[in-house]
């Protein structure tokens, strides 16, 4: 509907150009918005303000030429004009009811992408193989995964990178720590942060140990078989636990999708090499660096992207130039998204223009710096434990699921005990990841348990429970969505703000994708919920005054059914048939 009113705005701007009431040479962007309040129709359009000045017309005067100029469209019941000069647009339900029938005929809820589908590459997750993975990398997993499956969805050829931390100098003291307490069983090695503090304290502790750590970083980065062997036992142990993660979150990770810091390695050389050749490396105190004229520091002196150390070593600036030219030679990308911690902002500006500087991405490759904020606890600072150390994400999963048994068990006590636990698990899991993903990517957010866990607001529990609702309607008749004949007819207030709502789903998930932020989906949800809420008190279902009433409503209550379901599946969310 917005790209048909753009359409019939555009067609009455040409006719009143073509008059003479407006200058030619005009192409303005037409923006068309949802309306929030229902009684000023369905979209607006602001563009008689926009036009008003080089028009030299009062804005509502030019609206008033615009509405007259307006051709005719059957999807369109009326426009009126408000305040200033807003052009209102109310839907006509009769076209309204036809779109959410082929919605809900179709596997996609008749959802596209706007505009034609691109080779997309998801940089998530990324976290450190030395340690186990704790609630700081929850975000980049959770947002990233959610917008892969958004841009899937819409048509994309998604490609996931997990761009995790498997190389540099704490893997020599890793390795020194194996060789020096040989470890006789992969269950020895499970405890990662046990043996990461231990490994950490002999380093400090001991400037022997320490200088070996160093040689046998060399030693690995030139490819030493016994270096080699003992890295690749270890790395496959932490990428076990990840992947444990991964799968009990509902996260579309894989080990094939594991493409780290060391991939890069053999290529970090060139990297060099090809900057130099460009004439973009000048030497600082010994260390390679490429200035730009854009970045600069407080005092207005240019900053430096350092890409190689006084010794030789390389830097995170580095790998990442490697990476952007593999993703656009190797795995032809035309966009990059990459979801790591707001902090790294500048970080990222400044390998994106030496990576464009350098031609090391085409001009028409998309790179995207996806920032979020940090998770902290109930207090505002810092989620840590008691002790003030970091909280492991498995641990925080373990809680979850526990406080959610005791309140399904509460809510719930005649449930058999398996199907206790496994509401428990997805209300659980569900909670924390919808309590991340529902706040704007980019803020800082307090993690509250009795927050996320509530059967109120915008939680997890909420829309879980408002599906649940849905499809205990067709268990109640017996039948399934299919068998249900009749066509959608859209009288009652309800049931056109509800209508209203269904038909922006495409919508909701182009922004998402377009944006990468999954909270305009949970808030979409959250929203169509509550319509729901009002929708079932207000309008009887199954007592409905005849049978053609009650056909039309089990339709919209089915496709809202759908929609929540494919919604919360995006978000990497499962739903239940019952709590």
């Amino acid at each position: 509907m917005k790209d048909t009113i753009r359409h019939l705005i555009q067609q009455a701007l040409t006719r009143l150009t073509a008059e003479g009431v407006l200058p030619e040479g005009l192409s303005p962007a037409i923006q068309v918005e949802n309306t929030k309040d229902k009684s000023n129709g369905d979209f607006a359009s602001n563009i008689a303000m926009m036009l008003a000045k080089p028009a030299a017309m009062k804005p509502r005067d030019l609206a008033e030429k615009l509405v007259a100029a307006l051709p005719a469209d059957d999807g369109i019941a009326k426009v009126e004009i408000a305040g200033p000069g807003f052009l209102n647009f109310f839907q006509n339900s009769d076209a309204l009811a036809q779109r959410l029938e082929a919605a809900l005929a179709d596997a996609s809820l008749g959802v596209r992408k706007s505009g034609p589908a691109q080779r997309v590459v998801v940089d998530l997750s990324a976290p450190n193989l030395a340690k186990e993975m704790h609630v700081g990398h929850l975000r980049s997993t959770i947002i990233g995964d959610g917008v892969a499956r958004v841009l899937e969805f819409l048509g994309d050829e998604v490609i996931r990178q997990n761009h995790v931390g498997d190389w540099g100098t704490q893997f020599g003291m890793l390795l020194a720590y194996m060789q020096e307490q040989p470890v006789g069983s992969d269950a020895e090695l499970a405890d990662l942060e046990s043996f990461y503090r231990a490994a950490k304290k002999r380093f400090d502790d001991s400037a022997e140990f320490a200088e070996r750590a160093r040689q046998l970083v060399v030693q690995l980065q030139a490819g030493d078989a016994e270096c080699m062997r003992l890295w690749h036992r270890f790395n496959d142990i932490s990428l076990s636990h990840c992947q444990a993660l991964y799968d009990r979150l509902g996260v579309k990770l894989s080990m094939a999708d594991v493409k780290g810091e060391s991939a890069y390695n053999d290529d970090l050389a060139q990297v060099i090499a090809d900057l130099a050749a460009k004439g973009l490396l000048t030497e600082d105190n010994g260390a390679q660096c490429v200035f730009m004229d854009e970045f600069k520091n407080a005092e207005g002196n240019p900053l430096p992207l350092i890409v190689q150390k006084a010794g030789g070593g390389y830097l995170y600036a580095t790998t990442d130039l490697a990476a952007t030219r593999y993703r656009a030679n190797v795995l032809k990308a035309e966009r990059v998204l990459y979801f790591v911690d707001q902090r790294q902002a500048l970080h990222f500006q400044m390998v994106f223009a030496c990576a464009r500087l350098a031609g090391f991405v085409p001009p028409s490759m998309a790179l995207e710096h996806m920032g979020f904020g940090t998770m902290n606890g109930p207090d505002g600072k810092p989620f840590k434990t008691r002790d003030g150390g970091t909280v492991k994400l498995v641990e925080l999963l373990d809680e979850a699921e526990q406080r959610a048994y005791a309140l399904v068990k509460e809510k719930n006590p005649e449930l058999d005990e398996d199907e206790l636990r496994e509401i428990a698990r997805v209300v659980g899991i569900a909670s924390v990841k919808y309590a991340d993903l529902s706040k704007h990517r980019t803020s800082d957010y307090r993690f509250n348990f009795e927050l996320m866990l509530s059967f109120e607001g915008n939680t997890a529990p909420y829309l879980l429970y408002a599906y649940t609702r849905v499809a205990s309607l067709f268990r109640k008749l017996g039948k399934e969505v299919g068998e249900i004949g009749g066509q959608i007819r859209i009288e009652a207030p309800q049931e056109q703000a509800l209508a209203g709502k269904l038909a922006q789903f495409a919508d909701t998930l182009n922004n998402v994708a377009g944006k990468g932020e999954p909270h305009l989906l949970c808030a979409y949800l959250y929203d169509l919920a509550g319509l729901f809420s009002s929708f079932y008190e207000n309008c009887p279902i199954l007592a409905a005054e005849d049978q053609a009433t009650q056909q039309s409503r089990l339709r919209l209550a089915a496709l809202t059914g759908r929609t929540l379901k494919q919604g919360l599946e995006l978000l990497g969310l499962p739903t239940l048939e019952r709590m």
